[in-house]
């Protein structure tokens, strides 16, 4: 495995052999046949959008690169396929094989929280055909998840619209580690505010956040004794105070306001906030579920928050794990606004109120409607796993080989691919907002705005007319000839972009449920090569 100052992003299990073996064959097959180093072109694409939904948020890239950097098949590799592959292979295969990297390929992308449509390539490697045979399935696997999550955080966004803060939390939950730390790393590109994750915060620059668990609350039984009950004013330098005796005044004071009756609230759960809260007096927050939220932890909370207060410390929050989420936080912000008119604590009124619990699209939708008290929702397996869909599906098409178009025709006529080197526009109206995906040859002069063009959708029989009032290139140049041309921006800056990109897509378009269907549509030149290379074909 790659030592840390080689791979910093945590990457190892990017490696040249996280691949599958008929990648090995074939390149193999190549090398015999001579063809090793016949250029090459490949295109990575999905044929359908996920969730129901009409666009894909392209994620990856990033890994991408640093994969394509550092690919080179070790000595370790080389003699473990030699293990796997039959006997008699020649050795100057494998002799090769040490000396195959990505000094000879070229990536066009779309920049990272790019809109992606159905067709239009999130990724075009060209270079010698064993080479960019072998990069296959390590691209597919750093695309299609990454790209997943990203869309399916950028769903959740828009159900949560733009005020509640969203947190993902599923790393307990994801497909192994590897799927963990791309998750928490796609969802925040993908439009949330911030992951649980500690390693993609420190290899990711992810913002993390976390509070306590019921394990913490309920190790307290209420006769612990703190080593050091002793707080210091938030101000500095003045009296100090026993916070243990303060919180138990305060709890009369409380218990009384709320009219609870000679039930105390649970002993051990106070001394889980009493302790929480001297270690973090800047940062207190109550965890409320761990017994009764409205007989136990929320009077227990109030009783530790309003002592702090007396410090000069903010209690920053409140979270929920059970029950009715929307109605306890509507009775939790009621009592909260009522306090603190009653005990002259208006920063209490304002205490944020976070939700988890097994949350999905539709609870998130209720969650978030007008009038809900929640502050912040926190999601795990719901983002991680993408239970509604849990695979993109993309595949890594030939389409070229010496300059030559490739096409593959099938008997399923939706698996059929387009051949050649392609260019990709979106081409937009005078607001800025998308119109339509046009495909063409690469070789094919660029659209131009304010120009008519005649296009084609597939399978249709006749063409349409379109006059962009803004052309967009879609693909950039990322990787060329092994070195990175263009720098990837940061992913809070990526994350940025994916927003804007989002909010130019019409309202039809992001539509979550029965969308209308974004065109990508293809210019006559390459509808006219389709349309040969099919006619050319056996029937």
């Amino acid at each position: 495995m790659a030592s840390e100052e080689q791979d910093p992003e945590g990457l190892a299990a990017a490696r040249p052999l996280l691949t599958d073996l008929y990648q090995v064959t074939m390149a193999l097959g190549y090398w015999k046949a001579g063809r090793a180093r016949e250029p090459a072109v490949f295109e990575l694409f999905f044929r359908s959008s996920p969730f129901g939904g009409a666009f894909v948020l392209a994620a990856g890239l990033r890994d991408c690169v640093r994969f394509l950097q550092a690919f080179r098949l070790r000595d370790a590799d080389v003699q473990y396929l030699a293990s796997v592959l039959p006997p008699d292979t020649d050795p100057a295969f494998f002799e090769h094989l040490r000396t195959v990297d990505c000094s000879g390929v070229t990536v066009r992308a779309l920049p990272e929280g790019s809109i992606a449509f159905p067709g239009v390539p999130l990724l075009q490697v060209s270079g010698p055909l064993l080479v960019a045979q072998l990069l296959e399935t390590p691209l597919l696997s750093l695309l299609s998840y990454a790209s997943l999550i990203a869309t399916n955080a950028a769903r959740l966004r828009l159900i949560a619209g733009p005020q509640k803060r969203l947190l993902e939390m599923g790393l307990r939950r994801a497909q192994g580690p590897d799927g963990g730390l791309t998750a928490s790393t796609y969802s925040y590109l993908g439009g949330f505010d911030g992951t649980s994750n500690v390693l993609a915060g420190q290899l990711r620059g992810v913002p993390v956040a976390g509070t306590l668990a019921h394990s913490f609350v309920t190790s307290f039984s209420g006769a612990e004794v703190p080593p050091d009950p002793i707080l210091t004013p938030a101000s500095g330098p003045g009296p100090k105070v026993d916070l243990a005796s303060r919180v138990d005044m305060w709890l009369e004071r409380v218990c009384a306001q709320l009219g609870l009756g000679v039930q105390e609230p649970h002993k051990g759960e106070r001394a889980a906030f009493v302790a929480y809260a001297l270690a973090f007096p800047r940062a207190f927050q109550g965890l409320l579920d761990s017994y009764s939220v409205r007989r136990s932890g929320l009077p227990n909370f109030l009783a530790v928050a309003l002592a702090l207060g007396d410090l000069g410390y903010r209690a920053v929050g409140v979270r929920l794990d059970s029950g009715d989420l929307l109605q306890q936080a509507q009775h939790i912000r009621g009592v909260f606004q009522t306090l603190a008119a009653q005990f002259q604590a208006p920063w209490l009124e304002s205490v944020l109120i976070a939700v988890s619990n097994n949350i999905d699209e539709k609870e998130l939708a209720r969650l978030a409607q007008e009038g809900s008290e929640v502050n912040l929702i926190g999601i795990g397996t719901n983002v991680v796993t993408c239970p509604r869909q849990p695979s993109l599906g993309c595949v890594y098409k030939l389409v070229s080989v010496a300059d030559q178009p490739r096409m593959k025709l099938t008997e399923d006529p939706e698996k059929q691919t387009l051949p050649g080197s392609k260019s990709a526009f979106r081409l937009l109206d005078a607001s800025g907002a998308p119109l339509m995906d046009l495909l063409q040859l690469a070789k094919e002069p660029a659209p131009q705005a304010g120009q008519e063009l005649r296009v084609w959708l597939r399978g249709a029989q006749q063409p349409c007319s379109v006059c962009p009032d803004s052309v967009e290139p879609l693909l950039r140049v990322y990787f060329q000839q092994g070195q990175l041309c263009e720098t990837l921006p940061p992913l809070a800056e990526s994350r940025a972009f994916a927003q804007r990109s989002l909010g130019q897509l019409r309202p039809e378009h992001l539509r979550l449920q029965q969308p209308a269907e974004y065109k990508v549509v293809l210019s006559e030149q390459l509808r006219t090569l389709v349309e040969r290379l099919r006619s050319e074909a056996p029937v």
